[in-house]
């Protein structure tokens, strides 16, 4: 299975692009594994005009269609996002108003191949659990316009540098475990699959609630 694991923050060497470089290492495994920051792309802000909803493409030429062929390209896609000011990095909101030409909502508009899954994981500072879940929601949001379905979702508090990774890494390796073990859409027959794994400093793993509907 494809695999693409994406750091929405422009920092290439903090908390971010570890948890990244976790995921990689952990879901690796039988699986084909793409990482790529969103500051590896050169990405113009959305003009605001509109063109895209009768051309289904953007008159701007950067490097969204190249992020968007990686998008394609993988049957799941793990987004890893910090909190600034308590939503995802001004970088990936550029990215997702740049994707109006693949949004779900007018016609005519582009698409990506069926069937994908998405995956986030939100970190902040501070304990404040709801503000991952709004960076959560921010995702999910536009996962769901791409019609890329929403399958798990990981929140960790307490996390401003790489070294606050020490002791959370099991909680990372549980979460990949769900993401290598769910089957894709047309394998899963009937089965709605949710997972949410809630996270604070000095909770362990065995007190951490997954819940599978």
């Amino acid at each position: 299975m494809k695999i693409l694991v994406i750091n929405c923050s422009p920092v290439r060497n903090g908390a971010t692009a570890e948890i990244v470089d976790l995921v990689k290492e952990y879901v690796e495994e039988d699986n084909i594994v793409k990482t790529v920051c969103i500051d590896d792309f050169e990405i113009k802000m959305c003009k605001g005009c509109r063109k895209c909803h009768e051309t289904a493409e953007c008159f701007q030429k950067d490097d969204v269609v190249k992020l968007m062929e990686i998008y394609d390209w993988a049957d799941k896609i793990v987004s890893v996002s910090p909190s600034y000011w308590a939503d995802i990095p001004g970088q990936f909101k550029v990215f997702i108003d740049r994707c109006t030409p693949w949004c779900n909502t007018h016609e005519p508009h582009a698409s990506l191949q069926s069937g994908k899954m998405g995956y986030t994981i939100a970190l902040r500072t501070g304990p404040s659990m709801p503000e991952c879940e709004r960076i959560i929601s921010s995702i999910e949001h536009f996962y769901g316009h791409l019609e890329i379905e929403a399958c798990g979702k990981l929140g960790l508090c307490g996390i401003e540098y790489k070294e606050n990774l020490a002791n959370r890494q099991d909680e990372i390796k549980k979460f990949c475990e769900i993401i290598k073990k769910q089957a894709m859409q047309e394998e899963r027959e009937n089965l709605d699959s949710c997972i949410f794994i809630c996270t604070k400093p000095g909770v362990e793993c065995k007190n951490i609630e997954i819940h599978i509907e």
